[in-house]
């Protein structure tokens, strides 16, 4: 069963084109990746499957509910959390929950509370107020705040944004363990380590869907070839190789470059000279989720420059 099965959404501000015909589905207990560029529609589409906004065009369902009639229905069962901390810094952490209990009209509030306090550990710090918290309490209180009244659908709009590692890890963890139990989880990120920690990556540019499946199935698809180059110090040498015929992109990882094109063989003849310099090697490399979704940004920038200029 999809939890979430819609296609054709689409949505405008002022006559640019936000989110253009874009379609998803992500199937009960997953946690799907949904991965871009700033501005390229994420959030959007985020409100729209929550039912904060409403597409200027599009069909299909969340948790059954139809995306354009059933808004109000979709919001009791969908958890959302935003990417900016949206609760009361002045508030404590039990305060800030009970009000959000509140808010969802749950009976037995105060036994609920100590139960998702409990949950996300957090119970020996419910009496700190929320300002006063770091970058991984403040997300996962605003986690707890999501998950409360026991959610079908959490959404995650860049949800650790500015957060530690090792906040972030424990932060996966829990989704995971969420997941375990039922929930379904659409998450938005910038971070490659965390878009392979989900099930299925889904990866949009400039409005446009441009790839879905998992990170491997990704890699394949996208025909990129890599090889990894190493050489003595040089300020021009990455300069050199990107000016190579059949070369999309180089990266430097330490003293190696990741050198990236769709061609392998045209990539492979136009490295060969170069191992046959002093000190340089040239060998076949693993092309990346991050070379993938940097390929991707260019060709959705290559779209976007297409449909928006004049013929």
């Amino acid at each position: 069963m999809n939890v979430i099965d819609v296609s054709g959404l689409t949505k405008a501000f002022n006559g640019v084109v936000a989110v253009d015909h874009v379609a998803l589905r992500v199937a009960a207990g997953e946690i799907v990746g949904f991965l871009g560029p700033n501005g390229s529609g994420k959030t959007t589409t985020i409100r729209m499957i929550c039912g904060l906004l409403t597409p200027d065009a599009g069909e299909g369902t969340v948790l059954g509910f139809d995306v354009r009639r059933d808004s109000a229905l979709i919001k009791r069962e969908v958890g959302y959390m935003t990417q900016r901390f949206s609760l009361y810094e002045d508030l404590t952490i039990e305060e800030n929950l009970l009000f959000v209990a509140r808010l969802y009209h749950l009976a037995e509030r105060r036994r609920v509370v100590a139960a998702t306090l409990d949950t996300l550990g957090l119970t020996s710090r419910r009496h700190q107020t929320a300002g006063a918290l770091s970058g991984g309490w403040k997300q996962r209180l605003a986690l707890a705040a999501c998950i409360m009244h026991r959610p079908k659908l959490l959404l995650l709009d860049e949800p650790t944004a500015g957060v530690d590692p090792k906040a972030r890890r424990e932060f996966w963890d829990e989704i995971h363990r969420l997941a375990g139990g039922g929930l379904t989880v659409l998450v938005s990120t910038h971070y490659m380590d965390e878009a392979e920690r989900c099930h299925r990556i889904n990866y949009i540019s400039y409005g446009k869907m441009l790839a879905a499946g998992t990170a491997p199935e990704i890699v394949r698809a996208s025909g990129l070839s890599t090889f990894v180059v190493t050489a003595p110090p040089s300020g021009d040498f990455l300069a050199r190789i990107e000016t190579l015929d059949g070369v999309e992109q180089v990266a430097a990882f330490g003293a190696a470059l990741h050198v990236s094109g769709v061609d392998h063989d045209r990539l492979a003849a136009a490295l060969a000279p170069l191992a046959r310099e002093d000190g340089v090697t040239v060998a076949p490399g693993e092309t990346s989720l991050e070379d993938v979704f940097i390929h991707f940004m260019g060709v959705g920038g290559g779209l976007a420059h297409e449909e928006r200029t004049p013929s």
